[in-house]
C-alpha cells in the first residue's frame, strides 16, 4: 500500500509550495500580463522554460483552486519581480497562508468523515443483503464467505502458519485495488500478521481451495483505510486461492 501525507501537511505543503514558486514563475515568463503571450505557444527557452514552471505551479495549485485569486498571484508576481514592497508583510503573509491550510484541513476531514460513514452504511447492507445469497456462508465475526473451488483433501493452516496465495482484492463497486495474478507472482505471509478477516477466512481453507471472502470493514482497514485506493470503512471482496502452508514448527527453524 502507498504511505500518504496527513491532510494537515498535505495542505501546508500545498500553500508552502505555491509561495516559493511565485518568483521562479515570475522570473521566467518575463510578462505575465501580456494577453497575447499566454495565448500563444512559446517558442524562445525563455518562454518555454517559463511556460513549463507555469504548468508545474498551475498543477500544484490545482487542490486549492477554489481558495486563489489568479488576478492577485499575478499581482504578487509582478510587483514582486519590479523590485516593489510587498503589500503584506512576512507575518501577514504566512498568517493567511496557515489560515487557508486549516481551512483546507477542516473541509478534507468533513469530507473523510463523510465519506466514511456512507461506505460503512453501504457496506452494511451490501452484506444483509449478501448474506442471503446461495453458497454465502457467515462466521460470527461477520465475515461472509464462499467456495469457489472446493478440495476434498487438503490440510488448513493454523493463523501461526505462513501461506502461500493468489489473490485478487476489489472495492464493492468493482474496483481492483491489488492482485497477486496481476503482477504474476504468489505472495508468502505469515497468517496472523494480515488483517483480521484474512487471519480468520484463510484457516477455513485447504490447501488447493479457492474462496471468495467479503469482509467488513472492522475486520479489514477500519476507519483509517490503507493507501490512496481503500477509503476508510471500506468493505472488501478478496479471491484467495490458498497454494501452500509452510507449518510454524518448520518456519521457525
Amino acid at each position: 500500500m502507498i504511505n500518504r501525507y496527513t491532510l494537515a501537511a498535505m495542505a501546508a505543503g500545498i500553500v508552502a509550495l505555491a509561495g516559493c514558486s511565485q518568483p521562479q514563475d515570475a522570473g521566467a515568463t518575463g510578462n505575465p500580463k501580456s494577453d497575447t503571450a499566454s495565448a500563444k505557444d512559446p517558442q524562445s527557452d525563455a518562454e518555454k522554460f517559463g511556460y513549463a514552471i507555469g504548468v508545474d505551479l498551475g498543477n500544484s495549485l490545482k487542490p486549492i483552486a477554489g481558495e486563489v485569486d489568479l488576478q492577485s498571484l499575478q499581482q504578487g508576481l509582478e510587483e514582486t519581480m519590479a523590485g516593489k514592497p510587498p503589500r503584506m508583510d512576512d507575518a501577514a503573509r504566512e498568517a493567511i497562508k496557515n489560515a487557508v491550510a486549516r481551512q483546507m484541513q477542516e473541509k478534507q476531514m468533513a469530507e473523510r468523515t463523510a465519506n466514511a460513514e456512507a461506505a460503512k452504511t453501504k457496506g452494511a447492507e451490501f452484506l444483509k443483503k449478501n448474506a442471503g445469497k446461495d453458497g454465502v456462508k457467515s462466521t460470527e465475526s461477520g465475515l461472509q464467505y464462499e467456495v469457489l473451488t472446493a478440495a476434498k483433501d487438503g490440510k488448513s493452516p493454523s493463523a501461526e502458519d505462513k501461506v502461500t496465495v493468489h489473490y485478487r482484492g476489489t472495492l464493492l463497486d468493482g474496483t481492483e485495488f491489488d492482485s497477486s495474478y496481476g503482477r504474476g507472482q504468489p505472495v508468502t505471509f505469515q497468517l496472523n500478521r494480515v488483517i483480521a478477516g484474512w487471519t480468520e477466512g484463510v484457516q477455513l481453507m485447504k490447501t488447493g481451495e479457492k474462496f471468495k471472502f467479503y469482509i467488513p470493514s472492522e475486520l479489514a482497514y477500519g476507519e483509517r483505510g490503507a493507501g490512496g485506493k481503500i477509503g476508510p470503512n471500506e468493505t472488501l471482496i478478496f479471491e484467495v486461492e490458498l497454494l501452500e502452508i509452510e507449518a510454524a514448527e518448520k518456519a521457525d527453524k
